[in-house]
């Protein structure tokens, strides 16, 4: 009986295939990579044959890799680092004549552990640089925008949450951190791309739960009326982790850009709610009347009447009922601070019966 024969294994499909994982696992394209690993060729001749004139047929579609070193033909050698003699040339290649150059093709297995371990440094370094490229990219496509990022790690000491958003790493510090909600290693939580920047230890994005863009993105995400540009935000403020408040305006007069931001039995703004661990949110409808507007915007006090007191300086009076004062103000003037964000106006709020604390 015929023993079978046993096919013939490319001594190059595991370099292939070695790429083709890298690829898979880390997302750096096999081109990108061998043009690195053709670098590196040269300079592991240089070092090893004292001669970087090589020619480097690389196909990852036919599993060839081959690597030849450039030799002038002499009748005479000096320079046996780059030269050979005409007799040894045309055992290589019969047409040779002295001045052409012949290509001796090397054993790639065989460049040395000197060799190899300059490849891999080269390699390695390709890769660590392919890396912050597409990690730059990463960023850059997320740049202002809500992503919602996996915890993999927190600092106990310093309290910074160390996330996976996609392929890239980047740090929440404690100070864009929302108050006092309790976020846990794998947990997913959405946070807002501030700020991409290049830094020396590779590409850096300035991230926060506690910028106000946060809370219009996490509106436009949850608004379709929004998304669609039926009702604008026009103005946001914010003190994260205690209130929110959001000037919204329609651009329909069938829509109302309130109730749409609010949903059917509250249920748009409990998602964002939820989110961002009970922060209250007042929605308010934006008016292009100034008076009008901070009168919506020092809700949920009523307001009697505002006195515009100069236009140019932006300041106002506001007089509310004598029992709205504290809600007006708000815990530790929280509510008049946010109001006079939202609006750009500064308002000084007094009771029905007088001013505050002014002499008769």
């Amino acid at each position: 009986m015929a023993r079978k024969k046993t096919p013939e294994i490319n001594p190059n499909e595991e370099f292939f295939t070695a790429l083709q994982l890298l690829e898979k696992e880390k997302g750096i394209p096999v081109d990108f990579m061998l043009e690195k690993i053709k670098k590196a060729i040269s300079t592991a001749c240089k070092n090893n044959y004292g001669n970087e004139d090589v020619d480097i047929e690389i196909d990852a579609g036919k599993l060839v890799y081959n690597v030849f070193l450039k030799k002038q033909v002499k009748a005479e050698v000096e320079n046996p680092d780059r030269e050979i003699d005409i007799d040894k040339a045309r055992q290589i290649n019969p047409m040779a004549e002295e001045g052409s150059t012949v290509g001796i093709k090397l054993d790639t297995k065989q460049f040395g552990r000197v060799a190899a371990q300059t490849a891999r440094n080269i390699i390695r370094q390709g890769i660590k640089d392919s890396e912050r490229g597409q990690m730059m990219k990463e960023f850059q496509s997320k740049h202002q925008e809500l992503v919602s990022a996996l915890v993999e790690k927190i600092d106990p000491r310093s309290g910074a949450i160390s996330l996976r958003i996609g392929k890239a790493e980047a740090i929440l510090p404690k100070n864009e951190q929302i108050g006092n909600e309790n976020i846990r290693e794998g947990d997913h939580i959405k946070v807002y791309v501030v700020d991409v920047r290049e830094t020396e230890k590779g590409p850096k994005a300035i991230i926060s739960r506690t910028h106000p863009d946060l809370v219009k993105r996490m509106f436009e995400t949850e608004v379709p009326e929004i998304f669609d540009g039926t009702v604008e935000i026009k103005a946001v403020s914010r003190e994260a982790g205690s209130r929110t408040k959001l000037a919204v305006l329609s651009h329909n007069p069938d829509v109302d850009a309130v109730g749409a931001c609010i949903g059917t039995r509250g249920n748009r703004v409990t998602e964002i709610v939820d989110e961002l661990g009970g922060e209250k949110i007042d929605i308010i409808e934006y008016n292009e009347d100034p008076a009008i507007f901070i009168a919506a915007a020092l809700s949920p006090a009523n307001v009697i009447s505002v006195g515009i007191v100069e236009e140019a300086q932006r300041t106002c009076k506001v007089t509310v009922p004598d029992n709205q004062l504290s809600l007006a103000i708000g815990n530790k003037g929280q509510n008049a601070r946010l109001a006079a964000k939202l609006t750009g106006w500064k308002i000084d709020i007094k009771p029905e019966s007088g001013f505050y604390g002014e002499a008769e």
